[in-house]
């Protein structure tokens, strides 16, 4: 009986040993388990941390796009409305540039009327020139006519008295 309560014994410390054991080994599990909670967690709030920054990145971003948007909307009307300015003033360029050209032909024609104008004054002076000097030579005779005539009406009057 001693011996089995010798054996009996010895198993009871060996299964005390390997509860003890095991035990241990539970309890460094569930520390190593607590401490992987404790990580997680602390993983999980950084996780949650960033993804409260992603949301409030997104919606600034989602914000700005919706600005963009309408300032596109609106730059792409404003290039609308310059276009058709754009075209209004080539539109008037082109008639400008069509007056000028008119303006430029009347000129020229105008130019070459004054030049033919002044050739005929020239012409005309030129004209004058000589008439006067034929005037002036007729006169000159006409004078000398009368002179003699004088003379001669002279001579004859004496002669009758």
């Amino acid at each position: 009986i001693k011996k089995v309560l010798l054996e009996m014994e010895d198993q009871k410390n060996s299964y005390e040993q390997k509860a003890k054991e095991s035990l241990q080994k539970v309890l460094e599990e569930k520390m190593n388990a607590e401490q992987q909670l404790q990580s997680t967690k602390r993983s999980l709030a950084l996780a949650e941390q960033k993804c409260e920054e992603w949301r409030s990145q997104y919606e600034a971003l989602k914000e700005d796009w919706r600005t963009l948007g309408t300032q596109h909307r609106e730059l792409e009307s404003q290039l609308h409305v310059l276009q058709s300015k754009l075209q209004g003033a080539d539109s008037r360029d082109l008639q400008m540039n069509q007056a000028l050209r008119f303006l430029e032909n009347e000129h020229q024609e105008l130019q070459a009327k004054i030049e033919l104008l002044q050739g005929d004054r020239d012409l005309c002076s030129s004209d004058t020139q000589n008439l006067q000097g034929l005037l002036q030579n007729q006169s000159i005779q006409l004078q000398e006519q009368e002179k003699l005539l004088t003379k001669k009406g002279q001579q004859i009057y004496y002669h009758k008295f």
